[in-house]
């Protein structure tokens, strides 16, 4: 499936970036401290592991809504994708004795490490990226029914030469695989039957049959689905925001409870990514980024940095630990200037709009100069909200919706006075407020502390003695 039919491919970079996510950590070598637990975001394991152990889930599950969009028309198709990773073990074997340069008919025996060319290679979990594409569903016809789709993970062993730059033999990589079993579960109700919104519900379950007796994590990372996450397009209509839902879909959207996995909007509404690391709608990978690092707590540059101090004996371990490990310590190798530049950051100069009662201002003059800020005045300056002009001194009521700050849920329906109106360096405006019922205004206000809002997040009280 190509990307221009591929109805995930809006998605797959922030995806890619979720699957991998903790994969192998700075400094990419095996043997460092943070490699020796792996796999840490997402992984269901074996439901009778998971019951035994209690601290690892065996199954994950995603709630959203669609706004099916007005009128008749084709039933909207809904299209579902899940990708995880297998993990799969790869042992290191030397060759011994004499035989052909092939090596089909040497002897090999399992060894700690393979040093082949200055490069040392060890044991190592790598992973299989794995994909399950659910036939697409029709909404109206699978209203209240449950789809059930049944898949598996084969098992195996691979075994892989390994050669010297001459062509020699000298040892080989055995790579075993556990089969792993799962279904998925998708079932599509309506929340209110007055309402336009499906609900629609997606369970992965690890069904993988285990039995042994030991407890210890790494034991089963064979037998479990690691990374796991939900994509999920509909053809004709739009996802609901779970973070910042419209008035008339919030007791709806209140209503979906996801366990294990966060649901955001992708590209234009018509996807969702439901990963197992928490997100905001939107997510995109940065331009700036050569490439992947498997370690999205840090920032690229600092950790190209750290990689270019590594010695030449941690850079030979690291490649031979994973070939995406080998791929970072080669390509912070071979960076260029320019790309480190990129890496650093950029200025841009933005210039606030400009309105009939505001000097002009030449757009050679950076956000930085004094002269900007000299141009705004909070104090002075307006913003018109539902037909009514609010500045320094308004009463208005609180309506926070972009959920920026946790404590924004307590602050919901209650009255405010309007500070001053602020414009920032993108010439977006906000509106400052303090609290009218908080006991600390006044002294928060001497210390110039305000609570600052969008202006569709407050509302005009329109008897100013409301507000009292």
């Amino acid at each position: 499936m190509s990307e221009a039919t591929d109805p995930f491919g809006a998605a797959r970079a922030v995806a890619d970036a979720v699957l991998y996510e903790g994969y192998v950590l700075y400094p990419y070598r095996a043997s460092s401290r943070k490699n020796q637990v792996r796999f840490q975001w997402g992984v269901l394991t074996p439901r009778s592991f998971s019951q035994r152990e209690g601290s690892e889930r065996w199954s994950t599950r995603t709630e959203c809504l669609i706004d099916p969009g007005p009128g008749p028309g084709p039933d909207p198709l809904l299209t579902i994708r899940l990708r995880c990773l297998q993990a799969q073990h790869r042992g290191v074997e030397a060759q011994v004795g004499v035989g052909e340069q092939s090596g089909e008919d040497a002897a090999f025996a399992a060894a700690e490490s393979l040093e082949v060319d200055g490069t040392v290679h060890v044991g190592w979990d790598e992973a299989v990226d794995q994909i399950i594409d659910v036939a697409p569903l029709p909404l109206v016809a699978f209203d209240g029914v449950e789809r059930r789709e049944e898949f598996s993970f084969d098992g195996g062993t691979e075994t892989e030469l390994v050669h010297t730059a001459d062509g020699s033999v000298v040892g080989r990589f055995v790579r075993q695989r556990q089969p792993v079993e799962g279904v998925i579960r998708v079932t599509v109700t309506r929340p209110d039957d007055a309402g336009p919104y499906v609900r629609v519900a997606v369970t992965v379950e690890n069904r993988t049959r285990w039995s042994g007796s030991a407890v210890h994590r790494d034991e089963v990372m064979g037998h479990s689905m690691i990374a796991v996450h939900t994509m999920l397009a509909i053809d004709r209509g739009t996802f609901v925001s779970l973070l910042d839902p419209p008035d008339d879909a919030m007791a709806a959207a209140r209503a979906c409870q996801s366990e294990g996995s966060y649901p955001v909007l992708i590209g234009r509404d018509d996807v969702v990514l439901a990963s197992p690391i928490i997100l905001y709608d939107h997510p995109e990978v940065a331009p700036q980024s050569p490439g992947d690092l498997y370690d999205s707590l840090e920032i690229d540059e600092i950790l190209a940095l750290r990689v270019m101090t590594l010695t030449d004996e941690e850079k030979s371990e690291a490649r031979g630990t994973d070939p995406r490990a080998a791929a970072i310590i080669d390509r912070c190798d071979e960076m260029s200037p320019e790309t480190m530049s990129r890496l650093h950051g950029g200025m841009r100069a933005i210039v606030p709009p400009h309105s009939d009662d505001r000097p002009e201002m030449s757009q050679a003059v950076p956000w930085w100069d004094p002269e900007v800020d000299a141009s705004f005045d909070p104090w002075t300056e307006s913003v018109w909200i539902a037909g009514r002009e609010i500045t320094k001194g308004s009463a208005v009521r609180l309506a926070p919706s972009h959920r920026a700050d946790a404590h924004d849920i307590f602050l919901v329906g209650m009255a405010a006075t309007v500070a001053g109106v602020f414009t920032d360096v993108d010439g977006d405006q906000h509106v400052a407020v303090t609290v009218d019922d908080d006991p600390a205004t006044e002294e928060l206000m001497w210390q110039g502390r305000y609570l600052f809002f969008h202006p569709d997040e407050v509302e005009p009280l329109i008897d100013q003695d409301q507000s009292r």
